[in-house]
C-alpha cells in the first residue's frame, strides 16, 4: 500500500459505515428497534420496498442486494427499508456453536444505513418470532412493518418456523398480499460465491485479511472496549490501547496488522497485535494491543473500533528484548509511512 493517493479519512468512514443518511434510533413495537431518517414512518399503510436478511458483514453480495432494492424503491417512488434480526437467528438456535460475528447487530445496521436506505428495522428475534409459520411471519410481521411493494432476498433465503419458508413460499405469500419477490443469486468473486461463511474462513488464515477485505468491499473492523494490559507498548514511545472484544467477534488470525483505532470523532494509525497475551495469562484471541501513532491521553474504558487494513507479519517469539523492539519499531514505521502519523478526523456529518 502506498500513501501517495491514500485517503485515510475516506477508508475509515467507509469501513465503519459513517456518513450517508442521517438516521436515528427509536423503539418500535414488540421489542423492535428502528433506525429511521427524520421524515420516515413505518406501518401497515406505508408503501415500501423491503430488503430482508441477516446481513452479517454487509459484504459485496449484501451491498448488491441493497443497491437493487434502493433502485427498485426509487423507481416505484416508495421508501426502502432493510429488515434484520437481533440477535442473529443462529445465536438463538446454536448458542455457543453459532458462527462468529463479522459485525455486531448495531454495526450491521449502521453500515446498511450508510448505503442510503430510508430505514433499518431490527426485529427482536426470540422463540415466539421463530415459531411463526412462514405465512404468519409475512402477515403478522412483514406486512405490519410496511405495505410491501416488493421484497428483496438472497436466493437461499429461509424463514418461518423450522426454516420452512423459501423464495417460492414468499412468492406465494406475495401473490396473495400483492407484493413482488426479487430473489438475488449470490455474487461471485474469484469464481466462488461471496458469503459470510467464506469471509470468516478467510479471516482465520494467516495473511487472509486482504482477501477478506476484498470480499467485504471495505476493511474489516470490530468494536471493543479498552482495558488495562501489559503496558509494554509504552516502552517503545507509543501509547498502547489494549482492546477486549465481545465473545462472538470474528477476529482475524493472530499476528500483527496495520490499521486504525477510532476513538470518538478521530481515528489513529496503529500497529495492531491480535492475540496479545494480557497480564499473567496465555494468548487471548479476543484481545489486541494497538500502538497508537500520534495519540496522547487516557482511553481506559473507552469504546473503540479497530479497523484492520493490512497484514504485516505472523506472531513469533523473539530471542531478545532488542530483537523484539527492532521488529515492533519496524512495524510502527510501516504504519507511519503508509497509513499516517497522527489524528484522522472521521466524524464529519454523522
Amino acid at each position: 500500500m502506498s500513501d501517495r493517493h491514500f485517503d485515510a479519512q475516506a477508508l475509515v468512514r467507509a469501513s465503519l459505515g459513517m456518513g450517508g443518511n442521517a438516521l436515528a434510533w427509536t423503539d418500535g413495537p414488540h421489542g423492535a428497534r428502528l433506525l429511521l431518517a427524520p421524515d420516515v414512518t413505518v406501518g401497515a399503510d406505508v408503501p415500501a420496498v423491503l430488503a430482508l436478511g441477516a446481513f452479517d458483514g454487509f459484504h459485496l453480495g449484501h451491498r448488491a442486494l441493497m443497491e437493487a432494492a434502493l433502485a427498485d424503491a426509487r423507481a416505484r417512488g416508495v421508501r426502502c427499508l432493510a429488515i434484520m434480526f437481533d440477535p442473529d437467528p443462529d445465536e438463538l438456535f446454536l448458542g455457543d456453536d453459532a458462527p462468529r460475528q463479522l459485525l455486531s447487530c448495531e454495526n450491521r445496521a449502521r453500515l446498511i444505513a450508510s448505503a442510503g436506505v430510508d430505514g433499518v428495522i431490527m426485529l427482536r428475534f426470540d422463540h415466539a418470532l421463530a415459531a411463526l409459520e412462514p405465512t404468519a411471519f409475512v402477515e403478522r410481521v412483514l406486512c405490519q412493518v410496511a405495505k410491501p411493494a416488493s421484497i428483496h432476498v438472497g436466493s437461499n433465503f429461509r424463514f418461518g418456523a423450522r426454516g420452512a419458508g423459501d423464495c417460492a413460499c414468499l412468492r406465494a405469500c406475495g401473490a396473495h398480499a400483492g407484493f413482488e419477490v426479487v430473489a438475488h443469486e449470490l455474487v461471485e468473486r474469484g469464481g466462488k460465491p461471496v458469503s459470510s461463511t467464506r469471509i470468516r474462513a478467510v479471516l482465520a488464515e494467516p495473511a487472509g485479511l486482504a482477501e477478506a477485505n476484498d470480499l467485504l468491499g471495505r476493511c474489516h473492523f470490530l468494536s471493543g472496549v479498552v482495558e488495562h494490559g501489559r503496558g509494554e507498548g509504552t516502552s517503545f514511545g507509543f501509547p498502547t490501547a489494549n482492546v477486549r472484544f465481545p465473545g462472538r467477534s470474528c477476529m482475524p488470525a493472530q499476528g500483527v496488522y496495520g490499521g486504525y483505532v477510532t476513538i470518538g470523532d478521530a481515528a489513529w494509525p496503529a500497529a495492531i497485535n491480535v492475540g496479545a497475551p494480557p497480564t499473567f495469562s496465555g494468548p487471548d484471541e479476543l484481545f489486541c494491543e494497538a500502538n497508537l501513532i500520534g495519540f496522547a491521553g487516557d482511553v481506559y474504558g473507552a469504546k473503540v473500533a479497530v479497523t484492520f487494513v493490512e497484514w504485516l507479519r505472523a506472531s513469533r517469539p523473539f530471542g531478545s528484548t532488542e530483537e523484539l523492539e527492532r521488529v515492533v519499531l519496524g512495524n510502527i514505521d510501516w504504519v507511519r509511512t503508509n497509513l499516517g502519523d497522527g489524528r484522522v478526523e472521521v466524524a464529519l456529518d454523522n
